[in-house]
């Protein structure tokens, strides 16, 4: 089975997107640099971001996300986004009309369904979860190995929580990664078992 990561891009104050729904500057980074960070050359980082997410980003062979985050995007109009194989949706609505059900969208009822189909799907490949109240409620569950976060200097004073409305606390070992790069910060924790 692949390691399991909570993913997503960060407001210091711990928001992933304003009440909107806007990521407002939190992706500045992803266009700052001189370094192209996949094969579309639209987003160009630091040399020193692009050495800590592409080894990353080619290791995912999933992503799971929620329905809402689905909708926002419109799928990514059908392509995975960032090179990955497979997104499972976690849904309690019908997948929408014209998706290919053999395609590489699935849509699953709950959490540990979406991740028994993720887990299947990824192999050995890394697993990773959407930041937000599907990837609180996949901590939660406990099935998360690994946090990783790129934290923007910005305060958004409120919006849609990294770790949705999770409400229990969870340890985190100290970060064993802490790289800077232009205008963000990565960091990586293990999640303590």
């Amino acid at each position: 089975m692949g390691t399991v990561v909570m993913y997503n891009v960060v407001s210091v104050d711990g928001f992933i997107a304003d009440e909107q729904d806007r990521p407002g500057h939190l992706f500045d980074w992803y266009f700052n640099g001189d370094v192209p960070l996949d094969e579309s050359g639209q987003m160009t980082v630091s040399q020193t971001s692009y050495d800590y997410t592409r080894p990353y980003w080619d290791r995912v062979g999933v992503t799971i996300v929620g329905r809402h985050v689905f909708d926002l995007t419109n799928g990514w109009d059908g392509k995975p986004p960032g090179g990955v194989d497979h997104v499972v949706v976690v849904t309690h609505r019908p997948e929408p009309d014209g998706w290919n059900p053999e395609g590489a969208y699935h849509f699953v009822d709950g959490v540990e369904a979406a991740m028994a189909k993720a887990q299947e799907l990824a192999g050995d490949r890394v697993v990773e979860v959407a930041a937000g109240d599907v990837g609180g409620q996949v901590l939660a569950a406990g099935l998360v190995d690994e946090v990783r976060m790129d934290v923007v200097p910005v305060v958004f004073g409120s919006g849609k929580r990294y770790f949705g409305s999770i409400d229990t606390q969870h340890l985190l070992d100290d970060p064993d990664v802490v790289t800077q790069g232009d205008r963000v910060l990565h960091l990586r924790y293990r999640v303590r078992r």
